[in-house]
């Protein structure tokens, strides 16, 4: 879909594009949206294809390409890609390596989001490699907590754990799920906030420096962590409430130094109003056609505009 998306968009600005897309994907939607297709090796699982940060550098350089944009998921948060674009000669489109690698580990953005002062939800100080260390973190935290994957996101790797004896069997499954979805095992742990409202901010920023929010949505409704259904603006949040909020995420992505479409996300507890920032998503999100028709402003398309190296503050 985000492929099709980019495709749209770029056309919309004169743009050429190239689809990749390993042998089981040849006829995929994406590859007919595109001017031209790429075939990447067929390596058995075609989604291990589109991680092959090789075989995709090189089908961008074969196709003489400018820019690569990760669009979400497979490679999009992967600071090594963004990095190895750069020295091919291609825009990655999207934020810096080392924002990605800041943002890519919770307990780094729950560092700087601290320094900021922004609020950040009760947590372990470092990342948890044992279960030994999960249960004397949680003893000091007190149950119930949360157990979630250091890296990556989108609701996988995470357990709530409303007692010590839930403990060492979430954590085992944590970390295996971590481990396969994002090739990395570490997990953290913070107080578990009971029913929160989930708010999350949708922010751009260019290489300038200017930095904008587009508002928030709410994405409270959820099965296993997965977000079901997207509100945009949140139905009744307090005004007050709503632009400490939006200030925070501008503040968060200024002291980052960040550039390109982020989220970020908020807990709101119902029963005092408190919030807490829990994590930054750094690229856009599958959510972010609910903004899209809210503003009336094409993320994608602005993205690729202000990632144009000759582009000033488009944005501001």
């Amino acid at each position: 879909e985000i492929a099709v998306r980019i495709a749209h968009a770029a056309a919309a600005l004169g743009i050429e594009t190239v689809a990749i897309a390993p042998p089981a994907d040849a006829t995929a939607l994406h590859t007919t949206v595109a001017t031209m297709t790429v075939a990447l090796p067929a390596v058995g699982d075609p989604v291990a294809a589109y991680l092959d940060i090789d075989a995709v550098i090189q089908a961008g350089v074969d196709a003489g390409c400018d820019a690569v944009h990760p669009g979400y998921g497979f490679l999009s948060e992967n600071a090594e890609f963004a990095r190895r674009c750069a020295a091919a000669g291609m825009t990655f489109v999207g934020p810096s390596p080392e924002a990605l690698e800041l943002f890519g580990d919770k307990d780094q953005a729950r560092a700087l989001a601290n320094k900021l002062d922004i609020p950040t939800v009760l947590g372990s100080p470092a990342a948890i490699a044992a279960p030994g260390d999960a249960a004397a973190a949680a003893e000091s935290i007190g149950y119930p907590v949360m157990l979630k994957a250091a890296a990556g996101g989108g609701g996988r790797g995470m357990r709530a754990v409303m007692e010590p004896s839930e403990l060492a069997d979430a954590f085992e499954r944590c970390q295996s799920e971590a481990s396969a979805a994002f090739g990395d095992g570490s997990l953290f742990l913070e107080r578990l906030v009971v029913d929160p409202r989930h708010i999350e901010v949708q922010v751009m920023a260019d290489n300038t420096g200017a930095a904008v929010h587009f508002f928030e949505r709410d994405c409270s409704v959820q099965l296993r962590n997965q977000k079901v259904i997207e509100i945009a603006p949140a139905a009744n949040l307090d005004p007050d409430l709503r632009a400490q909020i939006l200030a925070d995420a501008l503040t968060l992505i200024s002291g980052a130094s960040y550039h390109n479409a982020g989220t970020v996300e908020f807990l709101v507890e119902p029963a005092t109003g408190d919030y807490f920032f829990i994590e930054c998503n750094p690229r856009i999100q599958v959510e972010h056609t609910i903004t899209e028709q809210v503003m009336g402003t094409d993320l994608v398309l602005s993205l690729i505009h202000i990632s144009e190296p000759t582009r000033q503050a488009e944005i501001s």
